[in-house]
């Protein structure tokens, strides 16, 4: 037994274990730490490690056995595959660990050559310490590399195909590319082939040389630009309506919109595309900067151009092709329109401004709403805006936000459905003042919209409404005062005529009332 612990620690020293396993170990540490996508091979590697360090331990225990000539044979491999390892490990922590730290990327394929080239050396050296004439080996290698070689014509064709890729730079890791109908993103360059991932969770296998021989598109890559790749929403709309209104219509609310991963410069833009019997055909172009959510920034534009249309009162069209018509009894329109005419009516009597108007007030008011439609984000009002509307609440959440002029917003109200309160925009439908604050969709939201125009009809046909929502819009501040501790209860009274006389004057100028 002595005799054989003996053995195995002359065998371990003699392949410099006492110098090579804490290297190891302070390598892999740092690997660990500093390199963790590549664990798995960091894995394989310690296990030929480890496979090496067995190999070595059995060879001394056959020796120590007596069994010389299979003592050999067994080292011999297991000195082979230790400096394989030692290789790998070298290279692993040079390619993953020291270039990383000097702010280099070489390409990927360069590892694995270099390694290769090391492996071969390596192998050549041992042949020759074990007595082998290198001479020989060299010339037999010769004759194997040309048969090989002629046999595997495409497979070398891919390993040159992956160095020309990677040594010229035309494709990277991380680039998002489209191969005829395919569209995906390199996750990866190797000997053969290069991997890439689409949105629908499949990785395509190209062979290297594929990429070398056809045409294939970089997306979103240009010289001296950030990444971004510009998409096109495609409508249509009836030619009732002149292409200027609905270009504008639409760039005015994407400029506005805050969508996410879209670019601001260049900004989005719509253009008349095309012009038939039937319609006039659109399309809005944006430049994405996250190609990897192409299909759901997609969505949200189309959101925003269907709100933006429909606040606008423009109808979406289809081809004349796809055109059906419907014929509807008279009766049940006209049924219909009584429907929607007492859905709005009970939306009216839901708002504590118009809370003093009576049921025909009501329903001419009803009448003059126009359903407006907002997305997620999209600013309603716009701060320092001139806009004669008033905004009731159907659906969804808005926020009163309030911009300091130094890029700083606060917060002052959050607004949802349902609320008597639940409406904005009085004092421009009412006085003309400018808005105060901005209002921005929380959610998507749905409002009714109630303009000048709209709202005079039932005020000039009784001019003592402006008194009433003058006393409504005066309460309403005044108790706001008191919630933000700006007013004590004392001060109330006061502050709510003061306020009231002040807005029936202003009501009064706006609207022309004698008074």
């Amino acid at each position: 037994m002595e005799s054989l612990l003996t053995t195995v620690s002359l065998s371990l020293m003699d392949v410099g274990m006492p110098v090579q396993a804490p290297l190891v170990l302070l390598a892999v540490l740092l690997l660990l730490r500093g390199a963790w996508s590549i664990r798995m091979s960091l894995r394989t590697t310690l296990l030929l490690y480890g496979f090496s360090i067995l190999m070595i331990l059995i060879s001394a225990a056959l020796h120590s056995s007596g069994w010389t000539g299979g003592a050999g044979s067994t080292r011999n491999i297991g000195v082979l595959l230790m400096g394989l390892a030692l290789i790998r490990l070298t290279g692993q922590a040079v390619f993953h660990l020291l270039l990383p730290r000097l702010n280099i990327t070489p390409p990927r394929i360069l590892e694995d050559v270099l390694v290769f080239i090391a492996y071969l050396l390596w192998g050549f050296i041992r042949l020759s310490q074990i007595g082998l004439d290198l001479s020989s080996i060299v010339t037999t290698s010769a004759v194997i590399t040309g048969v090989l070689a002629f046999s595997l014509q495409e497979t070398i064709g891919n390993i040159l195909g992956g160095v020309t890729l990677q040594m010229d730079d035309s494709i990277r890791v991380g680039d998002w590319i489209q191969v005829g109908e395919l569209v995906g993103r390199i996750v990866d360059i190797r000997w053969r082939s290069t991997a890439v991932e689409t949105r629908n969770w499949e990785t395509v296998i190209f062979p290297n040389s594929l990429l070398t021989k056809r045409e294939f598109s970089i997306l979103g890559r240009r010289t001296g630009e950030p990444i971004q790749w510009r998409r096109w929403i495609w409508f249509s709309v009836g030619l009732d309506t002149s292409p200027r209104r609905v270009t504008r219509v639409i760039e005015e609310a994407l400029r506005k919109a805050n969508v996410r991963h879209v670019a601001s410069r260049p900004a989005p833009d719509c253009i008349t595309m095309d012009i038939n019997d039937s319609v006039v055909r659109y399309a809005v172009r944006y430049w994405l900067t996250d190609l990897a959510v192409d299909d759901p920034t997609d969505s949200a534009i189309r959101s925003r151009v269907y709100a933006a249309l429909k606040r606008a009162g423009i109808r979406l069209a289809l081809p004349g092709q796809q055109l059906h018509i419907v014929s509807e009894d008279e009766h049940q329109e006209a049924r219909q329109r009584l429907q929607n005419i007492e859905q709005r009516v009970a939306l009216l009597r839901g708002v504590g401004l118009f809370r003093s108007l009576d049921e025909d007030e009501l329903q001419k008011l009803a009448g003059n709403l126009l359903y407006t439609p907002f997305v997620a984000d999209d600013v309603v009002t716009a701060q320092g805006a001139t806009a004669h509307w008033l905004y009731i609440l159907v659906d969804g959440a808005v926020e009163v936000v309030l911009d300091s002029g130094s890029g700083r917003r606060r917060t002052l109200a959050r607004l949802e459905a349902g609320h008597r309160d639940s409406y904005f925009g009085e004092m421009g439908l009412l006085t003309g003042a400018p808005r105060t604050a901005s209002v921005i969709a929380v959610t998507d939201v749905e409002c009714y919209r109630l303009s000048r125009d709209g709202f005079e009809e039932v005020l000039t046909a009784r001019p003592a409404i402006a008194e009433e929502i003058s006393t409504i819009i005066a309460e309403r501040r005044a108790d706001l005062a008191v919630a933000q501790n700006q007013l004590d209860e004392a001060a109330h009274e006061a502050m709510s005529k003061t306020e009231q006389r002040e807005i029936l004057q202003r009501i009064r100028r706006f609207f022309s009332l004698k008074g």
